[in-house]
């Protein structure tokens, strides 16, 4: 726990954790509202997310260099705040493909993934706020197990979402372009859910 007037690593957590749920939003925004944007524009807008959420995760680092005795493991916070900013790394890695590829129009289960993301980076930040009561909390137990169902229905939704591609599709270009997005929207959902896994983890060595 954190004392009065001490930097708080639980709220820098959650601090990060917001990155990743805007960034997962202005994924979905911008997919679902694809073509009557400007593309360029929400790319930046992406970028200054991941840029703040980078420099946001330096501070966490820089602050436990200097704290004499952090109240979890030293590691397990670098580990949890490297493995929050992979999220919002992963979801800006789905923007670029989509420019990089020159991409004209979105697939319908291409929204539902990236719905799920959105859904998965929510469940994590509610998670994130209940962590630093770790030991009393009545629902992070619960938030953990809804991250790790819906990495489980990102699963599914890849699997079918690419079988469906290649029964569809013959063109190699297509082929491959859309399995590179999907392969990227399901490292999303994993990351999510590595983070919850360390999450577990801490609070099982803390309990």
């Amino acid at each position: 726990m954190a004392r009065k007037n001490e930097y708080n690593y639980f709220d820098a957590f959650v601090n990060l954790s917001k990155f990743s749920l805007n960034s997962a939003e202005i994924l979905h925004n911008t997919l679902r509202n694809f073509g009557t944007i400007n593309l360029s524009d929400k790319i930046k807008e992406m970028h200054e997310v991941e840029h703040s959420a980078d420099i946001a995760k330096h501070d966490v680092v820089n602050r436990l260099l200097k704290e004499f005795l952090p109240p979890i493991e030293r590691e397990d916070i670098i580990s949890l705040s490297q493995k929050i900013d992979d999220i919002t790394d992963a979801v800006e890695d789905v923007l670029i493909r989509i420019d990089i590829f020159n991409v004209k129009s979105i697939r319908p289960e291409i929204l539902e993934f990236t719905q799920l993301i959105v859904d998965c980076c929510n469940s994590l930040y509610l998670a994130l706020q209940e962590f630093e009561n770790f030991k009393k909390s009545m629902t992070l137990h619960s938030q953990i197990v809804k991250i790790n169902s819906l990495e489980e229905e990102g699963d599914k939704l890849y699997i079918n979402a690419v079988k469906n591609l290649y029964q569809k599709s013959k063109d190699p270009i297509e082929l491959m372009i859309w399995t590179e997005i999907m392969h990227r929207l399901e490292r999303c959902c994993d990351a999510c859910e590595s983070v919850a896994d360390d999450m577990h983890s801490i609070v099982m060595k803390n309990s």
